[in-house]
C-alpha cells in the first residue's frame, strides 16, 4: 500500500489516477444528479437556475485552465492541485445549504476551480509514442469516476438526500488529503519561458486547428445541454425513477468504459481520425434522436450503450489528434489553451438547456444536442482535415 504513495514510482502517475478518480466521481455526482435533483427538488430552484450553477461550475473550471497550465509550467504539481481542492471542498459544503439561488451558483462556480489541474497534470504524463492507447486508459479512469458518481449519487438522493451531500463532501476531502503525497517538484523536461513567447509558441499551432473548432466547442455545448435536464427527462418523458435512471446511465457508462482501450489501441493502428470522429458524432446523434421520441425502457437501455460505444470510439481519436497540435515543450499551457476552447461550449451549454427546456419540454433539449452532434459528424466527413506535423516539432516563434 506505501509503494501508491511512492513519489518515485513514474512521477506519481497511480497517485495521479486516483486523485483524479475521485475527483471525476464528484464532478459526476455534483453535475449530473446533486446539483440537478438536490437544486430542483430539496432546495426549490427552477432549471433555469439548475443550468447556470452548471454553466458556473464549467466556467470556474474552464477559465482556469489556461492559468492553471501556465502556473503548472513553474510552481509543483502538490501545491496547486493541493490549493484547488481545498477551494472545491468549501464549495460543495456550501452547496448543499445554499437555498438562495446567487449562493447555489457561487457554490457550484468554487467547486469547479478545484478540477481544473488535476486532469492537465495526467495529459502532462501522457507519452507520444501510444497516446490513444494512453488516452483511452486515462479516458477510463476518468469515466469510472464521472460514470459511477451519478449513479451512487441518484441510489442516495431517492432515500438520503443529506446522506448523498456527505459522500460527496467526504470524497473531495479524501482527494484532497491524497494531494499532499503528491511530489513537490515541478516537472522536469519542461522549459521556463514567458507566457508571452509560449503563447508566440503555440499561435501557428492553433491557426492550423481551425478546422477543430467547431467540434471543440459544439460537441462540449451538445453535451452540457443535457445536463441539468437528464434527471428531469427521465423522469416525466421515460417514467423512470432516479435509480432506474442510474441503470440507464450503467449502461452508457459501462460500454464507454469497455470500449475505450480496444478503440484507444484501434484508433493508433487505423490512424484515420477523422473516420472515427465523422461515425462516432453521427451515431451519436441519431441515436440522441431517438431518444428524444422516449421510447420504453428497454429501448433506452439499448440507446445508452449504444451511445457509450459511440462515445467510446470519438475521445480517444479527438484527443490524440489535438495532441498532435500541442508543443511538447510547454504541454502544461498547451493543454490548458486546448481544454479551455473546449470548456466554451460546456459553459454555455448547461445555462442553454436550462432555458430550452423553461421555454419548451426537456425533449427539445435532447433534439437540439442531437442536431449539434449530426452537424459536427458532418462537417468532419466533408471537410478534409489537414494533417498534422509531428508534436516533437515545435516552431520557433517570434
Amino acid at each position: 500500500m506505501i509503494g501508491l504513495f511512492n513519489r518515485s514510482n513514474r512521477g506519481g502517475i497511480v497517485l495521479l489516477g486516483v486523485i483524479l478518480l475521485l475527483v471525476e466521481f464528484v464532478r459526476g455526482a455534483v453535475a449530473a444528479s446533486f446539483i440537478p435533483i438536490y437544486g430542483e427538488k430539496m432546495l426549490g430552484l427552477s432549471l433555469d437556475i439548475v443550468g447556470t450553477a452548471i454553466t458556473a461550475h464549467f466556467l470556474t473550471d474552464t477559465a482556469l485552465k489556461m492559468v492553471i497550465g501556465w502556473l503548472l509550467d513553474r510552481f509543483s504539481t502538490r501545491t496547486i492541485v493541493h490549493a484547488g481542492l481545498l477551494v472545491s471542498l468549501a464549495g460543495v459544503a456550501l452547496m448543499q445549504v445554499a437555498d438562495v439561488p446567487w449562493l447555489f451558483i457561487l457554490s457550484a462556480a468554487l467547486f469547479g476551480i478545484g478540477i481544473s489541474p488535476i486532469w492537465i497534470v495526467c495529459l502532462m504524463k501522457v507519452t507520444e509514442d501510444k497516446r490513444a492507447t494512453q488516452m483511452g486508459l486515462l479516458y477510463t479512469i476518468w469515466f469510472i469516476g464521472i460514470g459511477s458518481g451519478p449513479i451512487v449519487c441518484n441510489l442516495l438522493l431517492d432515500h438520503a438526500p443529506a446522506a448523498a451531500g456527505r459522500l460527496i463532501a467526504l470524497v473531495t476531502a479524501l482527494s484532497w488529503a491524497l494531494s499532499l503525497f503528491i511530489s513537490n517538484r515541478r516537472e522536469r523536461g519542461i522549459e521556463t519561458i514567458p507566457f508571452g513567447r509560449q503563447a508566440a509558441l503555440l499561435r501557428e499551432k492553433l491557426s492550423r486547428m481551425k478546422a477543430l473548432l467547431p467540434g471543440m466547442i459544439l460537441q462540449t455545448m451538445g453535451a452540457g445541454m443535457l445536463l441539468p435536464v437528464l434527471p428531469a427527462f427521465a423522469e416525466k418523458e421515460l417514467s423512470v425513477s432516479s435509480s432506474t435512471y442510474s441503470l440507464i446511465l450503467l449502461a452508457a457508462g459501462g460500454l464507454t468504459v469497455l470500449g475505450l482501450m480496444p478503440m484507444g489501441r484501434l484508433s493508433d493502428r487505423v490512424g484515420h481520425k477523422r473516420a472515427f470522429l465523422s461515425a462516432g458524432f453521427c451515431t451519436f446523434s441519431a441515436l440522441l434522436l431517438v431518444l428524444s421520441t422516449a421510447p420504453p425502457f428497454w429501448e433506452c437501455l439499448l440507446i445508452a450503450g449504444a451511445l457509450g460505444i459511440a462515445y467510446s470510439a470519438v475521445l480517444p481519436a479527438w484527443n490524440a489528434l489535438l495532441a498532435s497540435y500541442l508543443p511538447q515543450s510547454h504541454q502544461g499551457l498547451g493543454w490548458g489553451i486546448f481544454s479551455t476552447l473546449e470548456g466554451i461550449g460546456i459553459m454555455i451549454g448547461p445555462a442553454a438547456g436550462g432555458i430550452i427546456a423553461s421555454l419548451g419540454t426537456e425533449a427539445d433539449v435532447v433534439w437540439t444536442s442531437a442536431v449539434l452532434f449530426g452537424l459536427i459528424g458532418l462537417f468532419y466527413l466533408l471537410y478534409p482535415l489537414r494533417p498534422a506535423e509531428p508534436a516533437g516539432r515545435v516552431s520557433a516563434g517570434k
